[in-house]
């Protein structure tokens, strides 16, 4: 009875795991490949948009043989959810932050080292070059694949329920939202904060409760994640630079016909240049939006911060971890951090 048993679950099992793959190619008037594309973002960033219009760009490229399902808004679970599905192979494609990749990639957030971009002009030669390049080649061992191209997710700024952040002094204790990775809490703890990980889909909440005081995203996450309902200051602070590896899992990628990658390589820089785009003409916009909805700006001095992420060793310990030669890489566009 214990043998049947077994047989069984190990059938029923193989079963479940196989369906999906079975109805792709089985189902009738389907498309022979039917894949999903998933994110944390809501419906209306830009993002979200540029998938879609890849998505459907695909079909067309494919002749309906590509149906790309397109999946917002954590409608697949959490950031960390989504990984999982991903390297299991449940998720083809997924849109994720570098620094949270980072927990199975350590080198994906090297973007992120704090007030590390002057601005534009050095982010986007460093991520489509040099950088980019060396954080792909890391990715792909991880058994996933990153597009060439990274969607933009903006310079990040803290805002706050209690209190204005002017200085690196109001930082003491606050209790601040960072999402899951080592680089953000690391940062913050230098700076004597207190913060919380959570992953996006739990921030509104944590905020509206005063579980969370704070957080941290660019303008136009604080904007269509609608933070600005349970916020009441902004700090200008462009502490650190996030962007979006568009990621595949590696067997699925492989396993695609030439003619299919072609299409999906094309659109996703396509939607990728285009993202980029919008974003920086929302941030051109979105600073009176935001204040007429209530939140207060204010401006800070980035080297009083600097300088207290150098006397903490924060720059130092990370250095250490990225190693040598990705730290050389970083500073041939950001110039000397440390």
């Amino acid at each position: 009875m214990a043998f049947d048993r077994r047989t069984f679950l190990t059938t029923s099992a193989i079963v479940a795991v196989s369906a999906p793959a079975l109805l792709r190619v089985t189902r009738a008037n389907a498309a022979e490949f039917q894949l999903k594309l998933a994110n944390n973002l809501p419906e209306t960033h830009p993002l979200t948009i540029r998938m879609r219009e890849a998505a459907a760009a695909i079909a067309k490229d494919t002749g309906g043989k590509v149906d790309m399902q397109v999946f917002p808004n954590n409608q697949l679970g959490s950031d960390t959810d989504m990984l999982s599905q991903l390297r299991s192979g449940a998720l083809e494609f997924f849109s994720l932050s570098g620094l949270i990749l980072s927990t199975l990639v350590p080198a994906a957030s090297i973007n992120g080292v704090g007030f590390a971009w002057s601005g534009y002009d050095k982010v986007w030669p460093a991520m489509d070059g040099d950088l980019g390049a060396y954080v792909r080649a890391q990715i792909d061992k991880s058994g996933l694949y990153a597009f060439e191209k990274m969607y933009d997710n903006g310079f990040r700024q803290i805002t706050t329920s209690n209190k204005p952040i002017k200085s690196p002094d109001d930082l003491v204790g606050l209790k601040i939202r960072v999402p899951a990775s080592p680089l953000w809490t690391s940062m913050f703890k230098a700076f004597e904060s207190a913060p919380l990980s959570l992953n996006f889909s739990e921030v509104y909440s944590a905020l509206q409760t005063k579980v969370a005081e704070g957080q941290e995203n660019p303008l136009a996450i604080i904007s269509t994640g609608k933070l600005y309902e349970v916020q009441k200051y902004l700090a200008r602070t462009n502490h650190m630079w996030d962007g979006f590896w568009q990621l595949a899992n590696g067997k699925a990628w492989k396993a695609l016909p030439d003619d299919v990658k072609a299409s999906i390589s094309k659109r996703f820089a396509e939607a990728a240049l285009a993202e980029r785009e919008d974003v920086a003409k929302l941030n051109a916009t979105l600073e009176k939006d935001l204040k007429d909805k209530g939140l207060a700006f204010n401006e800070v001095d980035p080297a009083l911060f600097r300088a207290k992420l150098q006397k903490a060793g924060f720059f130092n310990e990370w250095k250490g971890k990225y190693g040598d030669e990705a730290w050389s890489i970083l500073e041939k566009y950001t110039g000397k951090i440390a």
